[in-house]
């Protein structure tokens, strides 16, 4: 009898600085077919504790495109639900399959085909202002009023509350509130918050998140909006 395949756990930080500060951890689960089950996926997420873990699935054969990289299937749970999309797994996922040898053209959640992209350090991968509808923002004052939050704001949903740091620059200071009730109380970099800020600005952010994350927009002339950031690893493999 063949023994059960062993799941392959990667954890890397997405978003971080320059100084490679901040980060929202990620857990990644390499050979997701490890997990089949969706009860399974959602209870190792749940004890992980992470944001959101990813499981990713081996790409199909007719995903294949020219340049040798593949469009590859996720799925994405946070401790309590499933996404059909999230900025910060889908940057750490392409960072860490490049790392491994595997850049990918596109990663597939459940919401639909990302494209992504390698800049250097910087991966971006575009999605859908419509994916990322839920998330309400809040304008601050200043950015020391943002920065004096103990806690969740009260109310119930995902809050994303934000300041200018610098207008001018487009340079935005915020922090992410998810409201789920599930043991995360505040997000250390959300790539759907940002997106969803962009798309309310229609402009290029660059947004510091956290205790020293950064993360990257750009709007695109097809409705998409660019999510860019640096991940730097936690525990994986050459």
């Amino acid at each position: 009898m063949t023994a059960p395949e062993v799941p392959e756990l990667h954890v890397v930080r997405v978003f971080c600085g320059p100084d490679g500060r901040g980060g929202n951890p990620l857990g990644v689960v390499r050979n997701g077919a490890a997990v089949a089950d969706s009860a399974a996926r959602q209870a190792l997420a749940a004890g992980l504790g992470f944001s959101e873990t990813v499981f990713v699935e081996a790409p199909d054969a007719d995903e294949a495109v020219a340049d040798g990289a593949a469009v590859v299937r996720l799925d994405i749970h946070t401790p309590s639900v499933r996404l059909p999309f999230a900025g910060h797994p889908l940057v750490g996922t392409a960072w860490l399959l490049r790392h491994l040898g595997q850049p990918v053209a596109a990663l597939h959640p459940r919401a639909g085909e990302v494209p992504v992209t390698y800049e250097g350090e910087v991966v971006w991968v575009r999605g859908r202002p419509e994916w990322s509808t839920g998330r309400r923002t809040q304008e601050y004052a200043t950015v020391a009023d943002v920065e004096a939050l103990t806690g969740p704001p009260p109310g119930d949903g995902p809050l994303y509350v934000w300041a200018w740091q610098d207008r001018g620059a487009g340079t935005v200071r915020a922090r992410f509130f998810p409201r789920r009730g599930d043991g995360i109380v505040e997000d250390e970099a959300t790539g759907a918050a940002a997106l969803t800020l962009t798309h309310e600005h229609g402009r290029a952010l660059d947004v510091r998140q956290g205790t020293g994350s950064r993360i990257l927009t750009r709007p695109h002339a097809d409705g998409t909006i660019a999510l860019g950031g640096r991940v730097v690893p936690v525990r994986t493999a050459p």
